[in-house]
């Protein structure tokens, strides 16, 4: 299976799906254990979510699953969240703290899923973001993500249902972060949060670079607005998932109506 699919477009918005695969190559499904091989901190459905919600998009979306190696870490290892619990390029944990391998992954083995999966993923990425910048002066990359509403070993309380990550504002135009923070913030029976707990991943502080006509912004979504329950077996809720799409659709609609102007200004 190859480790990127990319649905190229036409328009300035590139979404990055680096989470929602769920592909273990038999020798490596082979060393999970049995919580391991539940694959429960995948984004579930979050594909489906954004689907055909902006006209001329570009897609990036890794195939293989975060166990096999994180496509949204820094690829040196580097934490990206320094003093806090968080899971490693290649997790030795699950999100609850639990290991997850049998026979965990060696220094060999995380190069080889650097060299076979991580870096196709991102050389795929940065292709397309640098093709709809030479078609539009700009790109905004809009990452795609999602996770459990209550994860005690990573935050306390109940997440937010929108979670917008821009590094404090380093990673894109300032009026891109306050329209997007206010799309969300105005619509009903939603929660927000700017630069929260996730302030943008590996993904958006790498490629987040307005001065060189690349914006980044992410979006963890609390995977309550749109599941049926956040417990096996994740199933995509119709109702709340297309109540929160009418949203994402506003969102993106805006980003992809503001790219002239982010243009102009260079």
């Amino acid at each position: 299976m190859t480790p990127v699919e990319v649905v190229p477009g036409t328009g300035p918005v590139v979404l990055g799906i680096p989470h929602a695969g769920t592909h273990v190559p038999d020798e490596i499904r082979a060393c999970l254990n049995e919580r391991g091989r539940a694959l429960a901190d995948t984004d579930w459905h979050i594909d489906r979510l954004y689907a055909d919600l902006l006209p001329g998009v570009t897609t990036v979306r890794a195939t293989f699953h975060r166990y096999v190696i994180d496509a949204n870490r820094d690829p040196s290892g580097a934490s990206l969240y320094p003093g806090q619990n968080t899971t490693a390029l290649v997790p030795l944990t699950d999100f609850d703290g639990h290991d997850i391998w049998d026979t965990p992954p060696t220094a060999t083995d995380v190069e080889a899923r650097r060299a076979s999966c991580h870096t196709p993923y991102h050389e795929a990425l940065q292709a397309e973001l640098d093709r709809v910048r030479k078609l539009h002066g700009v790109a905004i990359l809009y990452d795609c993500h999602s996770i459990r509403s209550r994860i005690p070993f990573l935050f306390d309380g109940t997440l937010p249902d929108f979670n917008i990550g821009t590094n404090l504002g380093a990673t894109c135009a300032a009026m891109l972060q306050d329209v997007v923070s206010r799309t969300c913030e105005d619509a009903p029976g939603y929660s927000t949060i700017l630069n929260g707990r996730f302030k943008g991943g590996w993904t958006t502080r790498h490629y987040g670079r307005p001065d060189a006509g690349c914006h980044a912004i992410q979006m963890e979504l609390a995977q309550s607005t749109y599941l049926t329950d956040e417990v096996p077996p994740w199933s995509y809720d119709t109702g709340k998932a297309d109540r929160l799409r009418s949203c994402l659709k506003a969102v993106l609609t805006t980003l992809a109506d503001m790219a002239p102007s982010l243009g102009a200004d260079r």
